[in-house]
């Protein structure tokens, strides 16, 4: 791998490292010009302060920062802020993220610039490659166009709490964001899109003149402004269908001023190696959980998902309505000029018929105009469609839309029509870019999974079967070996086992039979693809699958095809694997659900393509992130391979966290990093909390993200289909990856086995504190725990350690597997893994970055106030194996420090060190006098602590 490549994979949850992609600028430069750009802000932002609390008060904050940078004055710092009272805290809290804020969208800004000055993107490199194989013969052509028919990225966006900014802060950055861009001495680059002249005024690529660069500074003092008087925590916590609106503002952007350039350039790129994107084919979708994820949320009933579903669609149809009006100002022809097809004209005779009302309207001005009139039909049909999901009222043929596919066939009987009358050019134009986001996007702009406890179902079908009475001893009381046998011949008969007159069930098992009944309305209500998976979390054994699929039947949404009949299924169903000995059991788990042949027969039905979800926060939590990567790989291995042996085509669903710990890091690296042949055209990935704010904020880094994801979707499908190294090398470096992962669990497990290490996390971070700060709708722990460490959610047991600077999550283990493959022999072969193998150089890189972000001298002023003598045993424990760690890491690198080639990424981190240790310290006081308090703390205390959470979240860029 070049050095280029090995910079972007140190960055993870960062973001991307400008300094992979602005080539011929040096980091220094890039580094002072994004300095110059917080400098000014933080200018502004000071002046906010003074005008709003005080001289005094911005002398303070100046005050702590200078203390806190130096560690010697630490008792001083600690003084100062005991002095300090709760209001004045806040105030604190406040100004230091504000800064961090402030210094992001200024980083994600110059990222934009930088990336949009490149010469040539990922696509672009990617379909070198590839041409160069199709040139040699490497690469059969007809493979290449079969994967291209069938490719899709699908990033997925979960409602996961991990987003600590609240919307209306995120919009004032946007629009801070568009002035600084405005103001460039080279002109405003249009990052922004459409939106940007509301806000600066300036014309793309116009160099503002002297009076307008004042009015913009006018402008952005406002807006800083604003951004003060903004509260940064939500009053309460957010319902499903708030984060469904979150979600949609992003897929809004991205549709609207990503989508049609990306999907444009896709095509022709597959056009220069000779090979036709099909105009029916859907690279890019996108899916989402709000609203549908029910696992260990209570607040996503049957009746919320229909709700979020129809808020989606009014965002969905308001987005198309632009679309085609578009095209009403582009589809100009006239049949004074050129004649249509006969399909077209048979099309609009058809519209008169049932909309009347639109001919009478627009026929005298669009009498010779046969694409406008069209468009204005299928106007008036959208606009149907919103009325009739608005209103629940029946679809009516003609005058509005079932599902996507009426929409479709309307934009392509007039891309038949241009491309027979000479017009091939108009065809394969806007038009055709509507056509590609349409699909992209379909009516809803997102897909909704369906995640629900596999106990959930044998729950309902214990019900049912004790009711029925025709079982020897109580469902409860099976064997999952018993089960499955029941199962597989209950889906083998044609009898509903409700019957006509079912009996009455406890509201849990009657809730779950609702979820599937709501699931069939809403694919009757809303179309055939606004939900395609339904996901079972905890997937232990096949009986897990069946379970769902027999609940599914008896809900009318699978039908097996007993006695000659064909079989048909609305969904699919979808195994989740979260911890390592699910893991561990997947490909055999995959064999018996495709051995199954009821179950083979759904899988049919769906045109042989079978999902399956990887969860890495909780095998993460379970194992310790060495054993957790490497077990999600093997897995992968052994899924590909069942897959294979029942003829099936693999779509692997990565369940990806922000962090590290929970699986983050760059997309395009961990796609690339998956064993050859897991990735066969089709890829989820979820995308979550902070890592949906910096990646698609700002149009030019989402379509970068984008871009970089496809085309390592492209890269794996296509060009590693087969291992690039010998099955002896591949054995031997399994056989030493498998005795670093042993190694490192068994640390990890020793570890978080003490049991002083839940009161030692519980009093060193503020984990406590996360259900106070609204950051989503699902509860932080499971319900009806015991409260120990196996109830916390991995979410809060990442952001915990994050916020205390350990960020345990990410490393430890790490160093002592290394070790001892170390002391074992393995030094020479771990060298060559690390320089030969992109899953260890990707896994080794993640490791790197957050060994950078972590801070044991911030973490002990933690664990010396917080937790006291009886904390030295955990900590000395944490110190060795960072320290460990650490050493074998630049070992196995040949570093001499950690980020030896991330410059941009050790200068940010400086940076925002020098903002976070008053950050650190303020939070530390807080904490203590919190829990001097016990269960009385006042409010003002309380928010003051909070927003250092929201601070140093904002600083590190990262909550869990």
């Amino acid at each position: 791998m070049t050095t280029e490549h090995s910079a972007t994979v140190t960055q993870a949850s960062l973001g991307p490292d400008p300094g992979a992609f602005a080539g011929g600028v040096s980091s220094d430069v890039r580094h002072a010009a994004v300095r110059a750009g917080v400098r000014r802000l933080g200018d502004l932002l000071g002046q906010a302060l003074t005008r709003h609390e005080g001289a005094e008060t911005l002398a303070l904050v100046e005050q702590v920062r200078a203390l806190a940078r130096r560690p010697d004055n630490g008792a001083q710092l600690a003084r100062l802020l005991a002095g300090v009272d709760d209001p004045t805290a806040i105030v604190l809290a406040r100004a230091f993220t504000a800064y961090f804020q402030l210094a992001n969208i200024t980083e994600q800004l110059h990222r934009s610039r930088e990336l949009s000055d490149r010469a040539r993107g990922a696509l672009a490199e990617t379909f070198d490659r590839m041409g160069e194989a199709l040139d040699a013969g490497t690469l059969d052509r007809s493979l290449a166009a079969d994967i291209a028919g069938r490719l899709q990225l699908r990033p997925v966006f979960t409602a996961h709490p991990t987003e600590a900014s609240r919307r209306s802060v995120l919009d004032t950055l946007r629009r801070i964001a568009d002035l600084l861009d405005a103001d460039s001495p080279d002109g405003p680059s249009g990052l922004g899109g459409p939106g940007d002249a509301d806000v600066s005024g300036t014309v793309a690529g116009a160099r503002p003149g002297p009076a307008e660069r004042e009015r913009i500074a006018r402008r952005l003092a406002e807006m800083v402004d604003v951004l003060w008087q903004t509260d940064e925590l939500r009053v309460e916590r957010p319902k499903p269908a708030d984060e469904a609106r979150s979600a949609a503002y992003y897929l809004e952007l991205i549709a609207s001023e990503v989508l049609p350039d990306l999907l444009e350039e896709l095509d022709l790129a597959f056009g220069r190696v000779g090979i036709t994107l099909p105009a029916d084919a859907r690279p890019l979708r996108f899916g989402s959980w709000a609203g549908g994820d029910r696992d260990g949320n209570p607040n996503v009933t049957p009746a919320v998902t229909l709700e979020v579903l129809t808020l989606q669609h009014e965002f969905g149809i308001r987005l198309l309505t632009a679309s085609v009006e578009r095209l009403i100002t582009e589809l100009t022809a006239s049949t004074r000029v050129v004649g249509v097809s006969d399909d077209l004209v048979d099309s609009l005779a058809a519209d008169r018929e049932v909309l009347p009302e639109v001919y009478d309207r627009f026929v005298r001005l669009n009498a010779e105009e046969p694409y406008r009139l069209k468009c204005s039909y299928i106007l008036a049909r959208l606009a149907g469609t919103r009325e009739r999901l608005a209103a629940g009222t029946a679809h009516v043929p003609g005058r509005d839309y079932a599902g996507l596919a009426g929409l479709l066939d309307d934009l392509a009987v007039m891309r038949a029509s241009l491309a027979a009358r000479d017009g091939i050019l108009v065809a394969n134009g806007e038009l055709l870019r509507v056509i590609r986001t349409a699909r992209a996007m379909g009516l809803a702009l997102a897909t909704l999974d369906i995640r629900e406890h596999a106990d959930k179902h044998h729950a309902t079908l214990a019900a049912i079967y004790d009711q029925v009475g025709e079982l020897d001893a109580p469902y409860a009381e099976l064997t999952r070996a018993d089960r499955r046998v029941l199962l597989s011949g209950e889906l083998a008969r044609r009898r509903p086992l409700l019957g006509s007159a079912p009996p009455p069930l406890p509201d849990e098992p009657r809730g779950t039979l609702e979820l599937m009944r709501t699931i069939r309305a809403a694919l009757d209500r809303f179309g055939a693809d606004v939900i395609e998976s339904y996901i079972v979390s905890m997937t232990r054994d096949v009986d897990d699958i069946l379970a769902v699929v027999v609940l599914a039947r008896e809900a009318g949404l699978v039908g097996v095809g007993v006695g000659g009949r064909p079989a048909w299924a609305r969904i699919g169903f979808v195994p989740l694997f979260e911890t390592v000995a699910e893991l561990r059991a997947a490909g055999g788990l995959l064999d018996g659900m495709l051995a199954d042949p009821s179950y083979r027969s759904l899988v049919r039905a769906r045109g042989d393509v079978q999902e399956v979800m990887l969860g890495y926060s909780d095998s993460s939590k379970d194992a310790g992130i060495t054993a957790s990567q490497w077990e999600i790989h093997k897995a992968q291995r052994e899924l590909r391979d069942a897959a294979r042996r029942h003829g099936v085509v693999l779509r692997l669903f990565h369940g990806r966290g922000g962090s590290v710990g929970r699986g983050g890091g760059p997309t395009g690296e961990a796609i690339m990093a998956q064993p050859f042949g897991t990735l066969d055209g089709s890829i989820k990935v979820t995308e979550q909390g902070e890592v949906i704010s910096d990646k698609y904020t700002l149009p030019s880094l989402a379509r970068h993200n984008l871009e970089i994801a496809l085309s390592a979707v492209i890269e794996a499908s296509i060009l590693h289909r087969s291992s690039r190294q010998s099955s002896a090398v591949l054995a031997g470096w399994d056989e030493t990856m498998q005795a670093v992962a042993d190694s490192a669990r068994a640390a990890y497990q020793a570890f978080v086995g003490d049991p002083a290490l839940v009161p030692f996390f519980l009093a060193a971070t503020p984990v406590e504190e996360l259900g106070n700060l609204n950051i989503g709708s699902r509860p932080s722990r499971r319900p009806g725990g015991s409260g120990g460490l196996a109830d916390l959610r991995a979410i809060p047991w990442v952001f915990g350690w994050t916020q205390s600077r350990i960020i345990l999550p990410g490393w430890f283990g790490v160093g002592t597997g290394l070790a001892a493959a170390r002391a074992a022999g393995a030094g020479d072969t771990l060298a060559e893994m690390y320089r030969s193998w992109h899953f260890f150089r990707t896994f080794l890189g993640n490791v790197q970055m957050t060994l950078a972000k972590s801070d044991l001298a911030i973490a002990e002023r933690y664990v010396t106030t917080l937790v006291g003598s009886d904390g030295a045993a955990i900590f000395a424990a944490i110190r060795a194996e960072h320290a460990r760690t650490v050493t074998e890491v630049l070992a196995v690198t040949g570093q001499g420090e950690l980020l030896e080639n991330a410059t941009t990424l050790r200068h940010t981190l400086e940076v925002r060190d020098a903002y976070l240790a008053p950050l650190h310290a303020l939070q530390i006081s807080l904490l203590a006098r919190a829990r001097a308090a016990g269960t009385d703390v006042d409010p003002k205390l309380r928010r003051a602590l909070l927003l250092t959470i929201n601070g140093i979240a904002a600083g590190l860029r990262n909550t869990g």
